[in-house]
């Protein structure tokens, strides 16, 4: 895999550098053959928080994992085992798709096990919710959602007539999600 590492608010060292690519090389075992796209990752440093962002995009697939903590080297582990996790719920899911309809998948390693006990059940939707969207503005939109302490909410935009969401950043601020 060819890493792109970048350093946002941190000057990333050859110390760095190194135990990014190290711990990273560590998802490799999982593919059959290594990715050719470019692995993006992204070190920075915010109000003493250290944050690593890491983007891999594949073929019909993006695994993308974050982390925030006090001490970069930790925030690089734990974002190797997020990305460790999803690497492992999907190639249960595809491997159990294609067993039912009798092909095979060569995207990842056949030497990775089947997801860890507990960790399948989180795939199963244990709540389905119905409801009337109400045309309403992006504003009103994010005072619904304060108002009802969710950190997103879905509604339908009075001014475009497309079904939108609004949601709380990390940063505070708030985000649209516009139909395509």
């Amino acid at each position: 895999m060819n890493y792109k590492v970048r350093g946002q608010n941190i000057e990333v060292t050859d110390a760095l550098l190194d135990y990014v690519e190290k711990k990273l090389s560590r998802l490799e075992r999982y593919f059959e053959a290594p990715p050719t796209s470019d692995v993006n990752v992204t070190l920075s440093v915010i109000r003493d928080l250290h944050i690593v962002e890491v983007t891999i995009p594949l073929t019909g697939l993006l695994l993308r994992a974050e982390h925030r903590s006090k001490d970069m080297y930790s925030s690089i582990d734990s974002v190797v085992d997020k990305l460790e996790r999803q690497i492992r719920k999907h190639k249960t899911k595809v491997n159990r798709k294609f067993r039912q309809s009798g092909s095979a998948d060569h995207l990842f390693s056949d030497e990775v096990t089947q997801l860890p006990a507990g960790e399948e059940d989180m795939l199963e939707v244990v709540r389905t919710k119905r409801f009337t969207l109400k045309p309403m503005d992006v504003e009103e939109a994010i005072l619904q959602m304060n108002m009802i302490g969710h950190n997103f909410f879905v509604f339908s935009n009075s001014e475009s007539k497309e079904v939108n969401v609004v949601y709380r950043r990390n940063d505070g601020r708030y985000g649209l999600i516009e139909q395509g």
